[in-house]
């Protein structure tokens, strides 16, 4: 029998049971489960993620290369390009303006007062130190702040960004005005490059060497010393938020130029800096408060008229292209100081009255020499040199050139004429608070102003005589070829009038204004000396005699005497039609002075007070150191010319005639 075990049986089996009933029992395995719906997206996403990020690496990679295959040279950046710049001193060796591009040397930020620095930052950038090169939360800040005011209201650029575009445009790659997609990214790139290669302190240091701070002036030290004269560690806290405050727009911001507006641009850097923590509030109002008592060092001087004329005449002398020079003039620092300062109070004094507004004032030797000029009320608000580029009628002024053709003529100043009223067609010219005697000497018609003399005149001489007189003293001017020349309808410079009274004041040879003395390099070489032109007699020396008479009458008992200074002096009142122009040029044997007084919009000023004009001319000439030395009187066209540094005179002896000889005396010395 054979023995056998079945295979339930057998140990380890865990059960018993028959195989079909287990069979039944058992359970199939699941069937695999599919992905559900977010799962499938989860995976699509990250596969086009990971795809994008390699593409984005790839065009990333390709765009950061070709932006930054042309970018310069980052060791040039302590590297400067600058203007030649120009030095203007006075005669006396005063330095007066300097132009073209000022810097001074390299200051550390570490040598600095805390404040100098924190007042860039809190204006600048004040998260400089934790970004990257570019703030994302700064730009992502000002694209908002500009989408909602509709226009560019705020910028988003980093210092390390502007020190990168100031390294563009200095090395030639974009202009000022350059806004192209291509600068900006490359000043990204630049930016980043520089956080790479330079400390944020390194960095800091050159941004503070290299910027531009108006005035031409470069770099936190050479602004320390253009604006306040003192060396960067030692600003204040209010001046460093004025330096700072003019990274904005340097020359509207700037003290020199207009002092409020860069006081408000102080205020808001102080703002900032308590916002950020760098100073306390009380700190604040108390650097504002002192600031009144450094606002004279901002203000912009007169002398910048005189100055701008130098920078814009010296060309014509001198070729000034990559060259530093130093250019001395022919300036008076005592008497351009009086003369800004007499005329700032004229006007403080007859603003009102008067309804002037703008005055104007050149002084020069006889010679031509200029010794001050004033071009206007103020200089911040208004850079337009009256002196130099104003045209104005010179009314009454002109008839200067009236009478000398009148004594070129055969009259002299006792000659009799009609000052009865006069019609010509439909014109008739009015005389100013003069009542007709009936017949005037030449004289007197010329010391109390008369117009129907100065007409009938005209008639007598022929407008040709007048015009070629105009002429041959000077003037360069067009004027009107009809009657109302000899009442000053022509226009004309005070510049080029005050010229032509030069002209009689020296004796009646010629005068070419001048105000450069030298020109030369810093290293001392003379680039450019004056060389006195030889003079040419143009109005015969006892003519000029005569009409000198005839001129100091204006101010002994003309229109003029209010103009009078106590010692010898001749010259001429000039009023416009409806008061629009006042104008007063006379000269002493030292000094040839114009004044013009106006409205730049030509109305009318009140002419009840008197002439602003007489009353600046007589406050500053009779302040005007004078000498024994009398006015210069060559016996005939062959005579010696005036004095020069010799100082030698020739006076001839005066003509008999009780009165006139006694004005002689007064006036020649006898």
């Amino acid at each position: 029998m054979k023995l056998s075990i079945s295979p339930h049986d057998r140990l380890g089996v865990e059960t018993h049971e028959p195989e079909d009933i287990r069979q039944k029992k058992k359970k199939p395995p699941p069937p695999p489960r599919s992905p559900g719906p977010k799962n499938r997206f989860s995976l699509w996403a990250l596969k086009w993620c990971f795809i994008l990020l390699i593409w984005f690496s790839f065009f990333g990679g390709a765009v950061v290369l070709w932006y930054s295959y042309d970018l310069p040279d980052i060791t040039k950046l302590q590297q400067t390009e600058r203007r030649p710049s120009l030095t203007i001193l006075a005669k006396d060796g005063t330095k007066l303006a300097t132009y073209g591009d000022l810097h001074s040397q390299m200051v550390d930020i570490k040598s600095l007062p805390p404040h100098v620095v924190q007042a860039f930052l809190a204006i600048e950038d004040h998260r400089f130190y934790t970004h990257f090169g570019v703030d994302l939360i700064g730009l992502i800040r000002a694209i908002w702040i500009n989408y909602r005011a509709g226009h560019v209201v705020q910028g988003g650029s980093t210092i390390t960004q502007q020190l990168a575009k100031n390294f563009l445009q200095s090395q030639g790659l974009y202009g000022v005005s350059d806004r192209s997609f291509r600068r900006k990214i490359q000043e990204a790139l630049l930016a980043i490059w520089l956080e790479y290669k330079f400390t944020k302190d390194q960095i800091l240091t050159i941004y503070l060497n290299r910027v531009y701070l108006g005035s031409g002036t470069f770099g936190l030290a050479a602004a320390s010393q253009h604006y306040f004269g003192k060396k960067s560690k030692d600003l204040t806290l209010y001046e460093s938020a004025v330096i700072a405050g003019l990274l904005k727009a340097p020359s509207k911001y700037s003290p020199s130029n207009n002092p409020q507006l860069a006081d408000e641009r102080a205020s808001q850097v102080l703002e900032n800096m308590v916002r950020e923590g760098f100073i306390s509030e009380d700190l604040k109002e108390a650097s504002l408060a002192l600031a009144s008592s450094t606002a004279d060092n901002f203000r912009g001087s007169a002398i910048r008229y005189f100055t701008d004329w130098i920078v814009d005449i010296l060309p014509t002398y001198i070729n000034t292209a990559d060259t530093d020079l130093i250019i001395t003039t022919t300036l008076d620092p005592k008497l351009q100081s009086l003369a800004e300062t007499q005329l700032q109070n004229v006007l403080e004094e007859r603003r009102e009255v008067t309804k002037v507004s703008q005055m104007a004032l050149v002084s020069m030797t006889p010679e031509g020499a200029i010794r001050a000029l004033v071009g206007g009320a103020n200089y911040k608000k208004s850079q337009f040199n009256r002196v130099t580029q104003a045209f104005r009628q010179p009314g009454s002024s002109f008839k200067l050139i009236l009478y000398l053709a009148a004594l070129e003529a055969g009259m002299d100043p006792m000659s009799g004429i009609s000052d009865l009223p006069i019609r010509i067609g439909s014109w008739s010219p009015r005389n100013y608070k003069y009542q007709p005697r009936g017949q005037i000497s030449l004289q007197d018609g010329m010391a109390y102003s008369v117009n129907t003399v100065s007409v009938r005149l005209a008639q007598q001489l022929g407008l040709s005589r007048i015009i070629q007189t105009a002429r041959r003293l000077g003037i360069k001017s067009p004027l009107p070829n009809n009657l109302t020349i000899v009442l000053g309808t022509g226009e004309i410079t005070p510049l080029e009038l005050t010229a032509v009274y030069a002209v009689i004041a020296r004796n009646g040879l010629s005068v070419e204004p001048y105000a450069i003395l030298k020109v030369t390099n810093l290293e001392g070489q003379v680039l450019y000396r004056y060389q006195a032109p030889r003079p040419q007699r143009l109005v015969d020396a006892a003519v000029v005699r005569s009409l000198t008479q005839m001129m100091q009458a204006v101010i002994s008992y003309g229109l003029g005497k209010k103009a009078a200074i106590g010692r010898p002096a001749a010259g001429k009142t000039g009023t416009t039609q409806l008061d629009k122009d006042a104008w007063f040029i006379g000269f002493t044997p030292e000094l040839v002075t114009g004044v013009w007084a106006g409205n730049d919009d030509n109305t009318s000023m009140d002419p009840k007070k008197g002439s602003p004009s007489v009353k600046l001319w007589q406050l500053f000439m009779s302040q005007v150191p004078h000498s024994a030395a009398m006015f210069h009187s060559p016996h005939s066209e062959g005579g010696s010319t005036p004095s020069s540094s010799s100082g030698q005179d020739i006076t001839p002896e005066p003509p008999s005639g009780g009165f006139i000889d006694q004005l002689l005396d007064d006036l020649f010395g006898g």
